[in-house]
């Protein structure tokens, strides 16, 4: 696969989300958690999300493998992200990134073979994969690099 746009994911209510609709858009992808030290980063991701929204989508992919910091249900993440952080750009269902079987768009993040741009390791949560608006993979970020950091910011803003 040679771009983001070919997959469709299951949203945490269980609608689809079809990132083809996101062709013209840059794409922040993050693996996001509710107990994690770096949580309060879901602030800046929908501050992101207003900011940029005639040119970036933020999607939140909730995982429960590093740390076990994302025990809840849909229903339980979907609140916890609205209540305290006003979360309204998508979240994809719950998902597997580090296990035997991981999630197909995570392998294709993270694979050179499959995206053609670079391998990368996820190994917290709040990691960040930022595509352009033909669905190319651009960038990787470390769960240490906040969402609004220049290094992030510059990339989104050009053209």
């Amino acid at each position: 696969m040679s771009s983001i746009h070919q997959f469709k994911v299951a949203g945490i209510g269980q609608e689809e989300i079809d990132f083809a609709d996101f062709s013209g858009k840059k794409i922040l992808v993050v693996n996001v958690a509710s107990e994690c030290g770096f949580t309060p980063q879901y602030k800046q991701l929908q501050e992101l999300y207003e900011y940029f929204n005639d040119k970036l989508v933020v999607v939140g992919f909730p995982c429960n493998d590093f740390g076990g910091q994302e025990p809840g249900n849909a229903d339980t993440i979907q609140q916890f992200c609205e209540r305290n952080y006003g979360v309204s750009f998508p979240l994809a269902a719950k998902i597997n990134i580090n296990s035997s079987e991981p999630h197909p768009i995570y392998q294709w993040l993270t694979q050179k073979a499959r995206n053609g741009k670079l391998d990368a390791t996820v190994n917290w949560n709040f990691n960040k994969f930022l595509l352009d608006e033909k669905g190319q993979l651009l960038a990787h970020f470390p769960a240490s690099v906040s969402p609004v950091d220049p290094a992030v910011t510059d990339l989104i803003q050009d053209q």
